[in-house]
């Protein structure tokens, strides 16, 4: 069973035990832990011994760690001594033993004040979210906005040089999008301001699925006002959004942060995979899958998600919904397990909020 984590309210005392631990368990378990975010590194009996906030002794200290190890919390790295956490561990640790705290408010400005630049674009503003998230993490960042299905208000055609034109377009939310086209040779530009008084007179409220449809049954009917060469012009601006198979926009900045610490061929090569996966279409489908489920921030340990099928790799993603509850895309960190959780997870969840309400 895919277990999650939920993020309604930001946690500010410690947690209580996770059932089936005692006190010096789960106060073993959560130092190997965090050292392991901190390091990366094998924890033994005698530091656990210096770090730990009771007086134990080192043998104490083993039997503990011998016990987590049975439970399958705990594992033994090649000869080492030390232990580090299974990914058992590591879930038992974000469910139940995780301290975690609130953004200040410089961070909640800083954050704002990133996304919010007046002007942009949809794909910048993604863009701009993604390296955000990635920079504020050291991990992967990604930011799912699914197709949108609304109103258009309004589209230009704008000239860029010979052969090329961008199409603006503006949703009726505010959210602008671009894209460039090739235009015909010799493409005057009277034909762009034709094209887009075209399409413009002919929005009334409709959707581009909507637009697209009425303009297609005209031109086949020889119904329209349009010469020939901004007719070629108002069929490619619409095939730039209504393409079949486009399900959204999926923007991954970071990646190579993922490889940061990566010395076996082994995990070389199921992070490519998941490189791959991230490529995939399908990928984009079950990202949105994933924050349908969820109120708050969800994370995932090693192949829960069923995003990746791969251990030593996490996923923390969360919905952005509008004002009306409406999810309008998906936000989230990929990166190694031993990523910072208490540092991560407030950033998600209110970096989601921001765009939840920049996209609704």
């Amino acid at each position: 069973m895919k277990r999650h984590f939920l993020v309604g309210r930001l946690a500010s005392g410690p947690p209580p035990l996770p059932p089936g631990l005692d006190a010096r368990s789960a106060a073993v378990l959560r130092e190997i832990v965090e050292q392991y975010v901190a390091t990366g590194e094998p924890v033994g009996s005698r530091t656990l011994a210096r770090r730990l906030p009771m007086t134990l002794s080192p043998a104490t200290i083993r039997n503990v760690m011998a016990d987590l190890t049975e439970a399958g919390l705990l594992f033994a790295p090649h000869t080492s001594a030390g232990r580090l956490p299974t990914d058992q561990g590591l879930r038992l640790f974000v469910d139940g033993l995780l301290n975690f705290g609130e953004l200040s408010e410089d961070e909640r400005e800083s954050i704002s004040a990133a996304l919010a630049a007046a002007g942009r674009s949809l794909e910048d503003t993604l863009a701009e979210a993604s390296s955000l998230l990635s920079g504020l993490s050291a991990a992967a960042g990604l930011v799912l906005a699914p197709k949108s299905e609304g109103s258009v208000r309004h589209i230009e055609f704008v000239p860029l040089g010979p052969g090329r034109a961008l199409v603006v377009l503006v949703n009726s939310d505010g959210q602008v999008e671009n894209r460039v086209i090739e235009t015909p040779a010799g493409l005057p530009p009277a034909a762009l301001q034709q094209a887009g008084n075209y399409l413009n007179a002919r929005l009334s409220g409709r959707s581009l699925a909507e637009l697209r449809r009425a303009v297609t049954e005209e031109m086949a009917a020889n119904r329209t006002e349009l010469d020939a060469l901004s007719t070629q012009v108002v069929a490619a601006g619409l095939a730039t959004w209504t393409g079949e198979g486009r399900t959204g926009s999926l923007i991954v900045r970071g990646q190579a942060r993922l490889l940061s610490d990566v010395t076996q061929i082994e995990r070389l090569t199921a992070i490519q995979s998941l490189f791959e996966r991230l490529e995939a279409q399908e990928t984009m489908l079950r990202l949105l899958e994933l924050a349908e489920q969820s109120d708050g921030v969800r994370i995932f340990i090693g192949a829960e998600s069923g995003v990746f099928n791969t251990s030593g790799v996490s996923m923390i993603v969360a919905p952005a919904r509008s004002e009306g509850g409406r999810i309008v895309g998906a936000i989230g960190v990929i990166g190694p397990s031993r990523i910072n959780y208490g540092r991560i997870i407030p950033v998600v969840d209110y970096t989601a909020r921001v765009i939840g309400q920049l996209l609704g």
